[in-house]
């Protein structure tokens, strides 16, 4: 069975970094675990590696579609699936690195994701049109009337998981809840998260969210913004809906901003939730523990060689 390396925690912990040394030193290239990197127009806002980054080590699922395609957990699984598989060919080590749980979750293990297929076309149509004539609030009111279980895991915004969860639904006749208990290993992998003092994570996330300022962030938001009208996957993100009270006059800038902040810690509070939860991690502290990273990597051979 292929090994996959995964590097998880929450954000603006150093997963980057860490998947960037750890393919220098083991001989890897890293596939990206973040559902919104995907996505060329932005940025700043998706904490991408930079050009020079991406030039020392080879990434995959970085920059490879638009804002304004259609893109799943599905469509992640089957790009990463390929990506993994031409990595091992290559006889280097597949470094799934980021921190959408969900979709790290659905790479590595056989979840039952719902597929659509060709008769089940106007099922999922259906709720298109429910969420667009009666809104988000409602649409996650019907799941968590079929299905509470599933709908406590999914944010009444993330409309896109609601609809899939329910088509699935639809489709089997079967909770979606009892559905993704049925998984199995697609690889042989190790999970390395990354945690550390909360105070610290909240100060760092901060610092980042100034970073991203000075880097062009309200921009990307103004995009985001005037494209509002069209249904695209990136206006659930954290770092621009955010801005948007701003551009609508109603909120200053700088409230704005700290509202970026605020979200952003518990967007980080929610991934550790669910890596937790949900996946077998090993467990490291990079701020504190100044051989973490020789910790780590002793983990990883230790792994390799069994």
């Amino acid at each position: 069975m292929q090994k996959v390396l995964a590097i998880v925690g929450p954000t603006a912990i150093g997963k980057t970094d860490l998947a960037i040394s750890l393919a220098k030193k083991l001989n890897g290239e890293i596939v990206s675990g973040d559902s919104m990197q995907v996505y060329h127009e932005v940025e700043v806002g998706t904490a991408k590696a930079t050009k020079e980054e991406q030039a020392e080590v080879k990434h995959y699922l970085v920059d490879t579609r638009s804002v304004f395609d259609e893109y799943s957990v599905k469509d992640f699984v089957d790009e990463a699936t390929e990506a993994i598989n031409d990595i091992g060919e290559k006889n280097k080590l597949p470094i799934l690195a980021g921190g959408t749980g969900f979709y790290v979750n659905a790479l590595l293990n056989k979840m039952q994701l719902g597929e659509r297929k060709e008769e089940d076309s106007g099922t999922s149509q259906k709720w298109e049109d429910y969420l667009k004539q009666n809104g988000p609030q409602k649409l996650w009111d019907i799941l968590n009337e079929k299905d509470p279980e599933a709908a406590k895991k999914i944010p009444v915004p993330n409309s896109r998981r609601t609809m899939r969860a329910l088509t699935v639904i639809d489709r089997t006749g079967k909770k979606f809840s009892q559905q993704q208990k049925k998984i199995e290993p697609r690889y042989d992998y190790l999970i390395i998260g990354l945690n550390s003092d909360r105070q610290e994570i909240y100060r760092r996330i901060n610092l980042r969210v100034d970073r991203m300022m000075q880097k062009g962030m309200l921009e990307e938001a103004k995009f985001i913004y005037q494209n509002r009208d069209k249904e695209h996957q990136v206006l659930q993100a954290i770092a621009y809906k955010e801005f948007f009270p701003y551009f609508e006059g109603e909120k200053t800038l700088n409230e704005c901003v700290e509202q970026l902040k605020t979200a952003s810690r518990r967007y980080a509070k929610r991934q550790l939730t669910y890596f937790r939860n949900q996946l077998p991690v090993n467990w490291f502290d990079p701020l504190n523990d100044p051989d973490c990273e020789d910790k780590i990597i002793k983990n990883i051979e230790a792994w390799k060689n069994e």
